[in-house]
Parts: C-alpha cells; structure tokens; sequence
C-alpha cells in the first residue's frame, strides 16, 4: 500500500513539474482511492498505474536519448526512470494478485463494472478536453489548468452511480434524479451565462434550449452541424435511450408525469407517436423555407420560442394528467429521430418467451411501449427509449436488454457502462 501511495505522489509530482495542477490532483484522488477496501477503487488503482509505466518508460527514453546526445551521463538516469518503472509494474501488479484482491474486497460483484466506468469517463472527457480549442471544462474556465481535478470528480461521481444504478430497482430510482439533476446544471448554467457570467456559456451565437432546433437550426443558419453530430453519434451508441437519459428538456416531461403519481393512462393512441414524424417535417420544412425567403433571425426565434412554450404546455396540460410522457411520446420532433436513428444501435430490448402477459411491466412504461399487442410480439413498441424502469417490474425476469452473444445481465452492465459515462460527459460539457 505504501509503494502505491508513493507510485502515485511520484506522478503528481511529474505533473507539478510539468505544470498541469490538475492532473496532480487526479493523481493524488487516485492514490486516495487505494485507502479504500472497494474492488473497482483497486482495479482502477491498478489500470491507471500500469498505464504510468508506460508513461515512465516512454519519458525515460526521451530523456535517455537526450542524455546521449548531448555526451552526459545517463547510466544513473536509467537507473532511476528504471526504479520508477519497477514500482509502478510492482503496485498495479499486487492491485490484482491474490493479496490484492484480499484487500480490496469489498463489492466484488461491481468490481470491474464500476472501474470500467470511472476509466470510460475519464477517459472521455479527457478526450474531449483534449480535443476542442477552447477550455470546455468549467475547472479550466475558473481556474487554467484544473480541468483534471473535474475529470477526476466527474469520473468517481460516475462511478458511485453505477453501484447505485447496479440493480435494476436502483437504476428506476436513480435515473430520473440524475435526468433532473443534468437539467437543473444545464438550464442552471444558461441562467448564470445569460445573467452576466460568460464562462457558463459555449462560445458562439447563444440559441433557445428547445430540442427540434437540433434538426431545424442547422438548416436555416445552413452551417454549424455540432449538435445534430452530437445527437447522430449520441443515438449510435446507446440508441433511443437519448430520450430518457440525455435530452436537457425531456427530464421536464418525466418529472411531469410523476407529479399525479398516478400509473401511466392506457387512453394515450399509440399512433400519435407517429404525429412526431409530421411535426419534424413541418419544423424542418418552415425553417427551410424562412432561410429561402429570407426571414430575419428576430422572426425566426420568436417562432420556435412558440414551439417550445407549446411544448410546455404539452407537459402541463396531457403528461401531468395521464401520468404518460406525452411531450416525448407525441409532440418532440427529435423524439421520433432518436426512435427511428436508433434502430440503428445495436441495443435492444425483448422480451422472452416466459412473459405470463401480467401486464405490470405496461404500467411502469411512462413512453406507451408496451401495450399488449408489443408484449405478444415479443418487444417493446417504436416508442421505447430503453430507460429500463420495466425491468423491476417482471417478477418472471422475462423482458431485458439485449445486445448480440451476451446474456441480458452482461448486456445490461455494458448498456449502464455506455449510458452512464455520457451522463457524466454531457454533465461536464454540455451548455448553450
């Protein structure tokens, strides 16, 4: 434990050196984990040190090398960058060895499920970081070069939701808080950036929060395709589940449906899922024909204003009352993309043949996916987003998550891996 510790003060140490306070203050997160008796804390422990041998190694060798060129001695260069990497292969090597795993020993089950979380998570955002030109971490915006120390909190955040959300019971309960949560710091920044507060802003011309402006912006400014990527790429991975993990405005629409507490109303028409279909042509064709004709910008966000408080409307008037997401189900443009894109994902849910028809699993569906015509067909209707509040709800265990040569469980556990990752992603980085 103590060779761990050090392995990791000795990177913090490197990354002082080289002036990225933040990455020192992952480091020493990471060697705080390792106080821990949690199996995933030892396997993340473990990864990110072999990872760092890696690092010592390849900076040994530069700083050999440039040693040699330059006629000095690097035998004692060598010999420390070699101690450096002994340690570091040591540490990770007992996070995993029979002693290892005595230590960390606790939640053996949601070893690998939460640590494949914490690192997928970090290791997006780190991308992210990387990869765009402005600082799109708010540690980097208050404090240049923190952004590591966000990563960090982010990606252990991530992982205590993924214990919580390990049962499906958990993730029922936790889902919609964290939906919410992601809406209050979205619309919470757009509030505090609005107000005077730019570093709660993304660079560029501000736009209005409203869904079907991820189709329809694009197409009458004709430039400017980041979000509608976002989404694409977004619904490629974890399918329709956008609508019920990652959408800012949708999280309203869930939270009104709950208010009555009433069970989701079996009077809501399953064909008016198809009325979203007609409703993204006209969102789509008007925005077109404003950019034709010419309609100024003024005009043009007065009237998608007015969708959007239709769209509130929606949620007030019908999801309120019948305890169904109505907004998501019948109204939002996007919303039938992300059904009709998502098919597109590999994910999927089904149910088996074992299904007594209880029709209990019909009750918790707020989207309207599974009506009794959908359960004898074996699977949820086109409106399913996968957000698996279902799930708890078969006591026959007969409808899950299904991904090619995986069992439901394991699929599951990749599905949470995926979706819970881009939670924490989108509540990193994602502004107006």
């Amino acid at each position: 434990m103590i060779l761990i510790f050090l392995s990791y003060l000795l990177l913090a140490a490197h990354a002082l050196r080289g002036g990225d306070v933040g990455l020192a203050v992952f480091m020493i997160g990471t060697a705080g984990l390792a106080f821990s008796r949690e199996r995933w804390a030892g396997n993340v422990c473990g990864a990110l040190l072999g990872l760092a041998s890696l690092l010592w190694l390849e900076k040994g060798a530069e700083l050999i090398n440039l040693r040699i060129f330059t006629g000095g001695d690097w035998i004692r260069l060598a010999v420390i960058m070699g101690a450096l990497f002994a340690i570091s292969v040591f540490s990770a090597a007992y996070c995993f060895s029979p002693a290892g795993r005595e230590r960390f020993c606790r939640g053996k089950e949601q070893g690998w499920f939460r640590a494949s979380i914490f690192l997928l998570s970090a290791l997006l955002l780190e991308i992210t970081r990387s990869k765009v030109f402005f600082p799109i971490l708010l540690a980097d915006r208050f404090f240049p070069g923190w952004g590591r120390a966000e990563i960090f909190l982010l990606a252990f955040y991530a992982s205590w939701l993924g214990g919580r959300m390990f049962s499906p019971e958990g993730a029922k309960v936790m889902r919609p808080r964290i939906w919410a949560l992601f809406s209050l710091v979205f619309f919470g920044q757009l509030v505090l950036g609005v107000s005077g507060v730019e570093q709660f802003l993304m660079t560029g011309k501000l736009h209005l929060p409203i869904p079907a402006l991820i189709a329809a912006g694009p197409v009458y400014r004709g430039s400017v395709f980041f979000m509608p990527i976002l989404f694409t790429v977004s619904v490629l991975l974890v399918g329709p589940a956008w609508c019920s993990h990652l959408c800012y405005i949708g999280a309203w629409d869930d939270q009104c449906s709950r208010v009555s507490r009433n069970r989701p109303s079996r009077k809501f028409k399953s064909r008016l899922i198809w009325l979203r279909l007609v409703l993204l042509v006209l969102v789509v064709g008007s925005a077109w024909a404003m950019r034709i004709v010419g309609i100024s910008f003024v005009v043009a966000v007065w009237a998608a204003a007015v969708f959007g408080l239709i769209g509130i409307a929606v949620m007030l008037l019908f999801s309120r009352r019948m305890g169904l997401m109505v907004h998501c189900t019948a109204f939002c443009p996007m919303g039938i993309v992300s059904n009709l894109l998502g098919r597109l994902s590999p994910w999927r849910m089904k149910i088996s043949s074992d299904c007594c028809k209880c029709m209990k699993c019909s009750k918790a569906c707020r989207y309207g996916a599974l009506q009794l015509r959908d359960i004898e067909a074996g699977r949820p209707g086109i409106s399913c987003t996968l957000c698996g509040d279902c799930l708890p709800e078969c006591a026959s265990a007969s409808i899950g998550y299904r991904l090619p040569f995986l069992s439901p469980q394991t699929a599951r556990k990749f599905f949470l891996e995926l979706v819970i990752s881009l939670h924490v992603l989108f509540l990193g980085v994602a502004r107006m």
